[in-house]
């Protein structure tokens, strides 16, 4: 089955006209999912209001804590919703920030779209010891992994200070 992959602009003007076989990726809005998926159609999810790693302010526990199946409740369109990614614009990223600008933030988002939805943590602050053993993982492998910030939690903006020095050699 070939598959057709189009931009959320697309199923927004031409939604009824699209192929079943159409993967609508939806980018800009939240409730695009919900409508794509209701109208039979598959959907990989990354909102730019909370999965786009070029916006600074947008912190670890927001990627974690959004939810790809907002408001779609019947099983049989969940299963529409066949993934999701983050994404980041090059505008905002040179090569001295983007391990840190991706790393934690993209695991955060991993782990929400590769947990099953009742395994899930209802709240952040139950991830943040797993998320930074794995930061610390990723440094020791080389990849300059941003400082978690877990102090001040929904505060702190993609790329902070880290707790203190050596955090990772404390674990």
């Amino acid at each position: 089955m070939e598959m057709k992959y189009v931009r959320e602009e697309t199923f927004n003007n031409f939604g009824n006209k699209l192929s079943p076989k159409t993967v609508v990726h939806n980018w800009l809005g939240g409730g695009v999912a919900q409508r794509v998926v209701a109208a039979g159609l598959r959907c990989i999810v990354s909102n730019q209001d909370k999965w786009y790693l070029d916006h600074l302010d947008t912190t670890w526990e927001q990627f974690y804590m959004n939810e790809p199946l907002t408001n779609i409740t019947k099983s049989e369109q969940q299963k529409l919703v066949i993934g999701g990614e983050v994404c980041m614009w090059g505008e905002t990223v040179d090569a001295s920030d983007i391990q840190q600008t991706i790393w934690p933030r993209a695991a955060a988002a991993a782990e929400r779209l590769w947990t099953p939805y009742d395994k899930l943590a209802k709240e952040a602050k139950q991830v943040t010891g797993r998320l930074a053993h794995f930061r610390c993982l990723l440094n020791q492998r080389g990849i300059a992994a941003a400082p978690l910030a877990a102090d001040t939690p929904l505060t702190q903006p993609g790329r902070s200070a880290p707790l203190e020095p050596g955090s990772c050699y404390l674990q």
